[in-house]
């Protein structure tokens, strides 16, 4: 059962949410929140595998209640939901930690998906919201010096031990440098990262 916790500045949005998360009987909503301050405090009562967030909400908005629910909760991982697709919007979520942002107009099901996904490790992005994401021109411009060794010691299939040993850094970097890689160039996973490297780099 995945536990998800809602957040959403407006009651009928809150109680649809969990109708449809629910649906299928294997998500199980543990919670509903008003603003982001809320959300910090259910969090830490209810421990959730995974918070639906909205962004535009008073009190708290949804950027900053996402870092502050991954500064509380690590174990506990956003899907931002919402109505915005402007690039500064969706960049500042994702960098507050969020790893998935879907739509307010997704389909039910996609929702469900969304968040199953999320609570597998992966990060499902609407499309729309990924073109959002990807910068102008070749995306490889984006990654620094230091991102592309680390990137290119992937594709070489270098764990991310070795990588951290052969560049002299800790494995907590390396996954810092995989994670704005991962963001940058639009992939979910260190195999897409190799992929798109050897026709990239």
């Amino acid at each position: 059962m995945i536990r998800v916790l809602v957040v959403d500045d407006h009651a009928m949005v809150r109680e649809g949410l969990a109708s449809v998360l629910a649906a299928d009987g294997d998500i199980e909503v543990v919670g509903a929140a008003a603003n982001g301050a809320e959300a910090v405090d259910l969090v830490r009562g209810h421990d959730p595998d995974v918070v639906v967030m909205d962004l535009s909400m008073p009190v708290m908005d949804g950027v900053a209640a996402t870092r502050a629910v991954r500064d509380a909760a690590p174990g506990t991982r956003v899907l931002v939901l919402t109505s915005f697709t402007d690039r500064d919007r969706v960049r500042r979520a994702i960098e507050a930690g969020a790893v998935g942002y879907q739509l307010k107009d997704a389909e039910p099901a996609e929702l469900r998906a969304a968040v199953r996904a999320v609570q597998a490790g992966f990060a499902p992005l609407d499309p729309r919201v990924a073109g959002a994401l990807l910068p102008t021109g070749d995306p490889a411009h984006g990654l620094s010096a230091r991102e592309r060794q680390v990137l290119q010691l992937v594709t070489e299939g270098r764990a991310n031990k070795q990588i951290a040993s052969a560049l002299g850094i800790s494995e907590a970097t390396v996954k810092a440098h995989l994670g704005r890689i991962f963001r940058e160039i639009g992939v979910a996973d260190r195999t897409s990262a190799a992929l798109w490297a050897r026709d990239h780099l």
